[in-house]
């Protein structure tokens, strides 16, 4: 049996802006460092996946956001003992388009067109695929769904 701290829950944000521009991230540490790739980060105790990837993206780039629909996921173990899972959702930017990189986790954040990232040779492959397959799969959030009081949800939402 694996202990819980081995199983990672991540979030990822594909935010698009009316001129089909993609908001986009270097980060300054880990395997992505230096990779053009998306706002990302982890799922914290009492929040949803939806509500953290729209801090997230708040946090690490001054953009609010709205979710439109889930893209799919991203699994996989590191080091035969990690489980890593991070589920990648599509969003639309709200309010102001005025980028600030948070300094202490990225060296840059912007909007770049597909164009730009496809002939980027610092894109992520994880961007590279979106490239191709993003409009494709988009599953919209259901919500006043009861899975019944004896759950005792406070916030409940399906993605199918």
């Amino acid at each position: 049996m694996g202990k819980r701290e081995n199983v990672w829950l991540g979030v990822a944000g594909l935010v698009i802006d009316e001129d089909e521009r993609w908001l986009v991230v270097k980060k300054r540490y880990g395997g992505l460092k230096g990779s053009w790739s998306l706002p990302a980060g982890f799922v914290e105790e009492g929040e949803t996946s939806d509500s953290a990837v729209i801090r997230e993206v708040l946090e690490e780039t001054g953009i609010r956001c709205k979710v439109k629909g889930l893209l799919g996921l991203r699994t996989g173990v590191i080091r035969d003992s990690i489980s890593d899972n991070m589920l990648v959702f599509l969003l639309s930017p709200s309010g102001t388009l005025k980028v600030k990189a948070q300094e202490t986790e990225l060296y840059e954040a912007e909007f770049m067109s597909a164009v730009e990232l496809g002939a980027d040779p610092d894109s992520s492959i994880l961007l590279r695929f979106l490239l191709e397959k993003h409009q494709q799969q988009v599953k919209t959030g259901i919500d006043g769904i009861d899975p019944g009081q004896q759950f005792n949800y406070t916030e409940y939402r399906l993605f199918l």
